[in-house]
């Protein structure tokens, strides 16, 4: 839902600009069994995953854990500057090394070594294996290399943790662009976590992902955000990638922030009414200066102020009540808001969704090889003055908790719903939007190229191979 109201938006599109083609994709990587097994070779042993963020284990011996279907990474600050990952298994009899909590999101701890709890073989920080019980009895065939926890490449990137478990994968900067370039001005890595959320979710992790990168939705699953503004939406292919916006309403295309405003003939008015909305029904999209600042612009300007004056007043504002606690914006280009867009997909199973002052997050994944569950994680992040940063610690949230708010609620029920329509004898296929939701069939042009499988088609190329059937 993010999309819905989300600052950043993007430069009108020229209404000449050609369209893409008109395309459909098989429902088969929802609701297959067999294909979902086959994306733990093809897909989620090949591509880099974000598995959390640097300031999650800040000290030597801080550890996380990670798990993508029967794979469990164990990641670990080695060293003031290191972050080294490894297979969470004992190199003995195959214990997992690091147990998950009972209905814990993931492990996590500090500890400078760690123990098998079957026949305590015990590793360093740097993943050798320092204790093997009667290691005399194996007659010197226990070598280092043989022994030692298997290693796993990790990198970081705009304050998050990212992990590959093919040895041969291209460097993350490379895999990430063009957006690592495009964000970086945002400075991500500067933002901290004000919640985060995670379930255990009834739609296949595509399903999840599809149902927050576009919004073509916002007016048939959020009507009640209509009354703020009608603003088109785009989303459009990056390489591995793709990214969504806003056509840029008409009077503000040459406004540098290119934030989102109110519509109507009051802006002052509709702008503090969406951001009061915003933030007792989802808070995410927001912070309470921006919320604060916005309420004040009936106070502060006169009726009958400019759209375009609105704006600036109210950002400039906000601004300076957070450089006020300590909190200081990145100044961003406004050419490098306009080619970012409001939110990116990282391939396959990543959203950032960006704004100067906070973001707002989601990722989903396998739940086991049943395809009609995923685990969905939600986090919000923000700017806060050093050293006042909330602990936020993952949170199970059931769908049906007043805490995820009025809206959220709304694209869970269409996540569900989709799933099981997937099936449906009747169903012939999914209808993207060539322009609002080219982020749909960017992720399923992707996903083919590493499955091995047919990506999207066009929708003439289809009706004529179903038509002589």
């Amino acid at each position: 839902m993010n999309k819905t109201v989300e600052l950043e938006r993007q430069p009108v599109s020229a209404a000449t600009e050609d369209l893409p083609p008109v395309q459909t994709h098989s429902v088969e990587p929802y609701i297959s069994e067999e294909y979902a097994r086959a994306e733990r070779d093809k897909l989620w042993r090949k591509v880099w995953l974000q598995v959390g963020r640097v300031e999650e284990i800040p000290e030597v011996g801080n550890y996380i854990t990670y798990q993508i279907l029967d794979d469990s990474i164990l990641i670990v600050r080695s060293a003031p500057d290191t972050i080294k990952a490894f297979y969470n298994v004992c190199s003995h009899r195959g214990r997992r090394l690091v147990d998950t909590p009972a209905g814990a999101h993931h492990a996590h701890g500090k500890q400078l070594k760690f123990v098998c709890g079957f026949h305590a073989w015990s590793y360093n920080l740097e993943g050798q294996c320092t204790y093997i019980m009667d290691k005399e009895n194996w007659q010197g065939a226990l070598t280092d290399q043989r022994t030692r926890l298997g290693g796993v490449k990790v990198d970081t990137w705009g304050g998050w943790i990212w992990i590959n478990l093919d040895p041969k994968s291209e460097p993350l900067r490379d895999y990430l662009e063009p957006a690592a370039s495009l964000l970086e001005p945002f400075e991500l890595q500067n933002m901290r976590c004000r919640w985060r959320r995670w379930i255990v979710f009834d739609c296949n992790w595509k399903v999840a992902m599809e149902a927050f990168d576009e919004t073509y939705h916002v007016p048939g699953t959020h009507p009640e955000f209509m009354r703020f503004g009608k603003f088109v939406g785009w989303g459009r292919p990056q390489g591995k990638h793709s990214h969504i916006g806003y056509d840029a309403p008409k009077g503000l295309d040459e406004n540098k922030a290119k934030l989102r405003l109110g519509d109507g003939p009051d802006p002052r008015k509709s702008t503090a009414e969406m951001q009061v909305y915003t933030w007792e029904q989802v808070n995410t999209n927001t912070t309470k200066t921006l919320v604060d600042a916005a309420v004040r612009l009936i106070d502060e300007l006169p009726e009958g102020t400019p759209a375009d004056k609105v704006l600036k007043h109210w950002l400039d504002s906000a601004r300076r009540d957070d450089a006020a606690r300590g909190v200081v914006w990145p100044t961003v280009a406004p050419e490098q808001v306009g080619k970012s867009g409001t939110a990116w997909q990282i391939f396959p199973n990543f959203q950032i969704g960006h704004a100067v002052n906070n973001m707002l997050c989601y990722s989903a994944r396998p739940f086991g090889y049943n395809p009609d569950k995923c685990i969905f994680e939600a986090a919000v992040y923000e700017l806060y003055p050093r050293g006042r940063e909330p602990a936020a610690e993952w949170e199970y949230l059931p769908v049906d908790s007043p805490t995820w708010g009025s809206v959220l609620v709304q694209d869970f029920a269409n996540m569900a719903a989709v799933q099981q329509g997937m099936k449906n004898g009747g169903f012939r296929g999914p209808l993207p939007n060539p322009k609002s939701e080219g982020a749909v069939t960017s992720l399923h042009r992707n996903l083919a190229k590493y499955m091995g499988t047919p990506g999207p088609k066009d929708l003439a190329q289809s009706a004529e191979s179903v038509s002589r059937k």
